[in-house]
């Protein structure tokens, strides 16, 4: 089964084209996101590693998650996938700004492979300058500071798969303390 992303919680286009099987756990895979709590945002479904991956809309997102459980199995041998680095981190600290993904891509650190990155961590940046590139259907897309400031923290590595709006950098204040 290909990677697929449910955008909406509509039922299947005409498009769609499934095996009973495949279409049974596409259908529970539905039923499952509409009794899910708050607004989802994206749920991805994989049979390679066979993994469901579930994101809420930052402002909706369940307040307290149950105590750590093993992951549910889900029909057809899939199973939900919990990342413990995610539990209870604040998305962007207090006293910083994040630099976030304009659409969805390839993040690139360097202008080309073995090349020196745009920015490390510490670095003090410029407004309009480039902290990075994200790849979208072979066009490259410059990431540039908003503001001026210092580099705080870098959340994606080179070549690493982004999503849109994903914080991809963390920068403080310039003069404030490192």
């Amino acid at each position: 089964m290909r990677s697929a992303e449910l955008s909406s919680r509509s039922g299947p286009s005409e498009d769609d084209v499934a095996t009973g099987e495949e279409r049974s756990l596409r259908d529970e895979v539905v039923d499952l996101a509409r009794t899910l709590p708050g607004t989802l945002r994206r749920l991805t479904v994989r049979d390679g590693d066979r993994a469901v991956e579930v994101e809420w809309a930052a402002d909706t997102a369940p307040a307290a998650a149950p105590a750590a459980a093993p992951p549910a199995p889900v029909p057809g041998g899939l199973q939900a996938v919990a990342s413990p680095a995610d539990e209870e981190v604040p998305e962007v600290p207090e006293g910083t700004v994040a630099v976030r993904a304009p659409l969805v891509g390839t993040f690139y650190a360097a202008p080309s492979p073995g090349a020196e990155p745009f920015v490390r961590v510490g670095d003090e940046v410029e407004t309009g300058q480039t902290l990075g590139i994200v790849e979208a259907m072979k066009l490259m897309n410059p990431i540039v500071a908003d503001s001026a400031g210092v580099v705080a923290e870098i959340r994606v590595g080179d070549a690493e798969s982004v999503e849109y709006d994903q914080v991809l950098l963390l920068l403080r204040p310039p003069g404030g303390p490192r």
